[in-house]
């Protein structure tokens, strides 16, 4: 499958190589920004299209998915949000007619903006509620020549709409022979009981040859490198692009129900990527 997905399955975490954390909504020592999307456009206006192309249709997206990815306005547009950085913000929103038909957006810098390497964040307010299934992700920009998950996919957040992990990111890798219930993921609670719906949070990774780690709020929570998957081949040493989407219903979430309430809004306040002082974007 094609997918942010993963099948929750009990897998083993491997060991977690010890980094120094990484401060909140700030690249570590020794990088620069090289490309960012602030989503401080005019209220109203659909993302920046020089960098963000809509993917669209109800075909399930290898994951039994119930919404319609549409490319309207009204499903993907700048907002005002005064608890943003530039107090403005993109907004991903899924609705529902109210008969179990559902309409949403999923948008890609595939084609536009690829990458490779280096310290990258997201600060989001995520959706909520059963079966609602917000993501941050990437995926290999030779996909279309490979396919999946040979391209490699890495899911920097993902979270499940179902109650007990509104306060859970979800952190993977998926490459051949380590995809599905096989990746290789971690898990972060938020301390304290706290929500990802309550307020934004920074979703980040840190991307060398052969190692990434997961953050949030600055704070690394899981260590992959090519050590983890012995006799396999290590699928993120090449550029990948980025999809943001908010996904209902599916293997994972399964339906809404009755207890969902529509409709559901995901906030990005911003993308932004940091490489080293001697290196270039891919």
């Amino acid at each position: 499958m094609i997918s942010h997905g993963f099948i929750l399955t009990a897998v083993s975490l491997l060991a977690i190589v010890s980094v120094a954390a990484l401060p909140a909504a700030a690249a570590p020592p020794g990088y620069k920004l090289v490309w960012s999307d602030e989503f401080n456009g005019k209220v109203g206006t659909p993302p920046d299209p020089k960098s963000w192309t809509h993917e669209m249709g109800a075909s399930g997206w290898g994951n039994q998915e119930l919404e319609n990815y549409v490319d309207d306005v009204e499903h993907s547009h700048i907002v005002a949000d005064r608890k943003a950085t530039g107090k403005r913000a993109l907004q991903i929103l899924a609705t529902t007619d109210g008969h179990g038909s559902y309409r949403s957006a999923r948008l890609k810098t595939a084609g536009k903006q690829s990458f490779q390497y280096g310290y990258i964040e997201a600060r989001i307010k995520l959706a909520y509620g059963q079966g609602i299934w917000p993501a941050f992700w990437m995926l290999g920009e030779d996909i279309g020549s490979v396919g999946w998950p040979s391209c490699g996919e890495i899911d920097i957040m993902e979270n499940i709409g179902r109650t007990a992990w509104w306060g859970q990111n979800r952190s993977s890798l998926h490459g051949p022979g380590y995809s599905g219930g096989n990746s290789l993921h971690g898990d972060y609670n938020l301390p304290n009981g706290k929500y990802f719906k309550d307020g934004y949070h920074t979703f980040g990774m840190l991307w060398s040859a052969d190692s990434i780690t997961f953050s949030v709020d600055g704070v690394p929570f899981e260590t992959r490198t090519s050590n983890d998957i012995p006799g396999k081949r290590w699928a993120f040493n090449h550029p990948f692009f980025f999809i943001l989407n908010v996904a209902v219903g599916g293997n994972l979430p399964q339906s809404p129900d009755a207890t969902t309430l529509f409709p559901q809004k995901m906030l990005i306040d911003y993308v932004r990527v940091y490489q080293l002082k001697t290196s270039s974007t891919a």
